[in-house]
């Protein structure tokens, strides 16, 4: 599309922004819904967000915001309101504008991770999972897995004050079991990465992959390396496997619909 002086912005904030792969998908999105509207890549650092969200507050033609990494706590704190699935987590990767000009916010990076997994025959119904990364993405891939019936989720991070505060609240849903657990994914049937361990040369895997079994479902949520290391290393192994893309060419219309204020009340 070629922008103009009536395009309706909306912005992705993240830092770092150059890995996201949402711009292009979400702005053709927009042009197959009939819309004049396009989703623009801004790199804000965490000291800098309060500002920015405060003159994005007084942006007449902005529409919406995407947050992605690390911004998706600091965001929710913008909401005036959200999503049931925003409260319980409290986090948010998408933001539209409310008629009272506040915003309004929602989660569904679980929702793509979820429907990246079931897109390769997979329902985790039932199945042991282990989780790596409870911070904004993966928190929500934590409710979602338990949403779906995993029967029991064991959560990594090194942050463990936010590991456990994440534990205890799934727990206090009565769906399946919730516990601490670690890098070795032995008797695990789906193991998910969360964390932003691949997108640099060198980084470790998230997981111990030797203890992998080709029976085991790997997901990652990282876009950029295309194939990240981990799930090179689960592809070798045997594993059914799924992206960070899988994952967002899952929600990309999940996206469009929030922010269109055709989902999400």
């Amino acid at each position: 599309m070629i922008p103009t002086g009536a395009t309706r912005l909306y912005v992705i904030v993240g830092d770092p922004i150059a890995q996201v792969r949402s711009p292009a998908g979400v702005t053709e999105e927009f042009v197959a819904r009939g819309r004049n509207s396009i989703l623009v890549p801004v790199q804000v650092a965490p000291a800098d967000l309060p500002d920015f969200l405060s003159v994005a507050a007084r942006l007449k033609n902005l529409d919406g915001i995407v947050a992605t990494i690390p911004h998706k706590f600091a965001c929710y704190q913008a909401c005036a309101s959200a999503t049931d699935r925003a409260h319980f987590l409290q986090t948010v990767n998408l933001m539209r504008r409310r008629a009272d000009g506040t915003w309004h916010g929602d989660m569904v990076d679980g929702l793509g991770f979820l429907g990246a997994a079931r897109s390769k025959g997979i329902d985790p119904r039932g199945m042991r999972a282990l989780l790596v990364g409870a911070g904004g993405a993966g928190s929500a891939i934590a409710l979602a897995l338990v949403e779906a019936g995993v029967s029991e989720i064991a959560i990594h991070d090194s942050a463990t004050e936010r590991r456990d505060a994440l534990i205890d609240r799934l727990n206090q849903l009565g769906k399946g079991h919730a516990r601490v657990g670690s890098a070795d994914p032995t008797g695990f049937d789906f193991v998910a990465n969360a964390t932003p361990a691949g997108m640099k040369e060198g980084d470790p895997l998230p997981v111990d992959v030797t203890k992998l079994t080709p029976s085991t479902y790997c997901g990652c949520v990282i876009t950029v390396p295309e194939i990240p290391p981990f799930i090179t290393a689960a592809r070798k192994i045997g594993c059914v496997t799924a992206t960070g893309t899988d994952m967002y060419r899952q929600h990309q219309g999940i996206i469009v619909d929030f922010l269109l204020g055709q989902s999400g009340e």
